[in-house]
């Protein structure tokens, strides 16, 4: 499978980084000659904020010109996804992507935009789920979690990002491992979910490492959904370990509108490659919890397709989705 090949790709990335001189991506034709307008479609101080203002710190350095942060939040991502199309395709303005927000959002409901629509031309970074609680939580571990939620069916309660989000299917497939029925309370973004958290309104979060690292002693987390523990958060078990197979994130890009020339379209990508590929910025990412990938515009069509059908089987026996 394309994800598979993902990992490997990742550690690559950091030796090759390494014997790469310095150099700006600019074209033949002179493109980018002006600053790069980068739009947030989540709150700000979210994993998806965090991963944007990482690469902006490079856009001078890697590529000649700056990089502008905007922020269009709403509908978990939708209100700004569903505006890209209608926005100048000159390469100029690009937009954050989220799988499988983008996979998901359209299919349960009418939302603005389809996923064909949202033209990915470069994944950056996969960043695994977790599961947390309040540093002062009466649940010290999952087990402590799992047997509220079975003593109590509905009233244990979730914060996350978005509704049809992957957050969402995070905490409905726990629910069927775990064999516990918990309740689900989606908020703008990974951000304002957090929030809550710490503000008692939900007992518990699923978010993703990277809100682990970035909010360290306030939160303690139960277990990370990968294959093995995250150098950035080595004290917490994973899923696996624990006796329950759940491993799943986020893969985080960057869109442009979709009447974006191919050349130009091309052209991005390999922007984004080239801030990959910079040695500061991957170690940078990888403490703060993210998972560095590099899948370039040629590939994304096939890596959208196997993604659609992963999440089309997990969402659809869920009821998370109306086919």
């Amino acid at each position: 499978m394309f994800t598979r090949r993902l990992f490997a790709g990742a550690l690559a990335l950091g030796a090759t980084s390494l014997m790469l001189a310095p150099a700006f991506a600019q074209t033949s034709g002179g493109y980018p000659d002006k600053p790069i307008n980068y739009i947030v479609v989540f709150n700000a101080g979210g994993a998806s904020d965090l991963a944007a203002r990482m690469q902006q710190k490079y856009f001078e350095a890697e590529i000649g010109v700056g990089a502008v942060v905007q922020y269009m939040p709403g509908g978990g991502g939708a209100q700004g996804w569903a505006r890209l199309n209608s926005m100048e395709p000159d390469g100029y303005t690009i937009m954050g992507t989220n799988l499988p927000h983008n996979i998901l959002q359209p299919m349960a409901a009418d939302v603005g935009y389809e996923t064909d629509d949202i033209a990915t031309v470069n994944f950056f970074q996969y960043t695994p789920s977790i599961v947390v609680v309040p540093k002062d939580s009466q649940f010290k571990t999952l087990d402590d979690l799992i047997a509220y939620a079975k003593e109590n069916p509905g009233s244990l309660t979730f914060s996350g990002s978005g509704s049809n989000s992957g957050d969402q299917v995070m905490k409905e497939r726990f629910d069927q491992v775990a064999e516990v029925v918990t309740t689900y309370i989606p908020f703008s973004g990974t951000s304002p979910a957090t929030a809550a958290l710490l503000g008692n309104q939900v007992q518990a979060s699923v978010t993703y490492t990277t809100e682990g690292v970035n909010q360290g002693d306030q939160l303690r987390v139960l277990a990370v959904a990968a294959d093995e523990r995250l150098p950035a958060l080595p004290d917490a078990p994973t899923f696996k370990e624990l006796g329950y197979d759940l491993v799943g994130g986020a893969y985080r890009g960057v869109a442009v509108p979709n009447g974006t020339p191919e050349e130009r379209r091309q052209e991005v990508s390999g922007m984004i490659s080239k801030i990959s590929q910079n040695a500061e910025f991957k170690q940078e990412m990888e403490q703060a919890g993210f998972v560095p990938v590099d899948i370039t515009y040629s590939e994304i069509p096939e890596f959208i397709a196997e993604q659609t059908e992963i999440y089309t089987s997990v969402a659809e026996p869920l009821g998370l989705i109306d086919k």
